[in-house]
């Protein structure tokens, strides 16, 4: 079905960001960082793949992020839904299925035997293509994944996720230089306002998130990282 109700950014942000903590699918180490899918080293970890093991949360997410994309690319401004593999996969299943569209996927590179396909499923010559994923970091992988999907003759003008990490300020840029525009549910700041007016892990925690947050590169060369 496809969603009609459009709730205010700001709250899908907040309700989005509780919806993220309730899950567990926020991690928080400010003394053994996490590496992200870019290499750098953070305090900070969303693990989106957990989200599709809680239904009534998945369904409100994706009803969500539907409707941003409706109200912001247009109702009938796609073709195709394409995942990103392999965390893509599932919400872009959930997004077709609401918008009523084909789905298809893109692969991190070619699997090397058969059609040595990146793309799998139904993707016409000049289709366009919304690409969906869990989260976004730099924006380099899903510049990757576009790229695949221009070189297959289909258009990418849009990606849309759950969760951006909000502190990379190329990120927006880095895309945009490419015709892309992201869309995401909500980034670090919501989750650390959520957190805090929760109750959620200990305030000197959150600090030290908040520092990471306001200055990212700076807190990693403080710590040799």
């Amino acid at each position: 079905m496809i969603p009609a109700v459009h709730l205010p950014a700001a709250e899908v942000a907040r309700l989005t960001a509780a919806m993220l903590l309730e899950t567990g699918a926020v991690h928080l180490n400010t003394e053994e960082p996490f590496t992200l899918a870019s290499g750098r080293r953070a305090p900070t970890y969303v693990d989106c793949r957990r989200l599709i093991g809680f239904p009534r949360v998945r369904a409100t997410l994706m009803d969500f992020l539907a409707a941003r994309v409706m109200a912001e690319a247009g109702f009938e401004a796609f073709d195709v839904i394409a995942g990103g593999e392999t965390a893509g996969i599932p919400f872009a299943a959930l997004i077709a299925e609401r918008l009523a569209l084909p789905m298809a996927y893109v692969r991190k590179k070619p699997k090397g035997y058969g059609r040595n396909a990146r793309i799998e499923g139904l993707v016409p010559e000049g289709a366009r293509v919304l690409l969906v994923e869990d989260l976004a970091t730099d924006g380099g992988s899903k510049l990757s994944f576009v790229a695949a999907l221009r070189e297959a003759g289909a258009s990418c003008a849009h990606t849309a996720v759950i969760f951006s990490y909000g502190i990379f300020p190329q990120t927006e840029a880095r895309l945009a230089a490419e015709g892309v525009r992201l869309t995401a549910l909500c980034t670090w700041a919501d989750v650390l306002a959520e957190a805090r007016s929760g109750g959620r892990f200990a305030a000197s925690t959150l600090d030290e998130v908040a520092r990471f947050l306001a200055d990212p590169e700076g807190w990693r060369i403080a710590r040799g990282y």
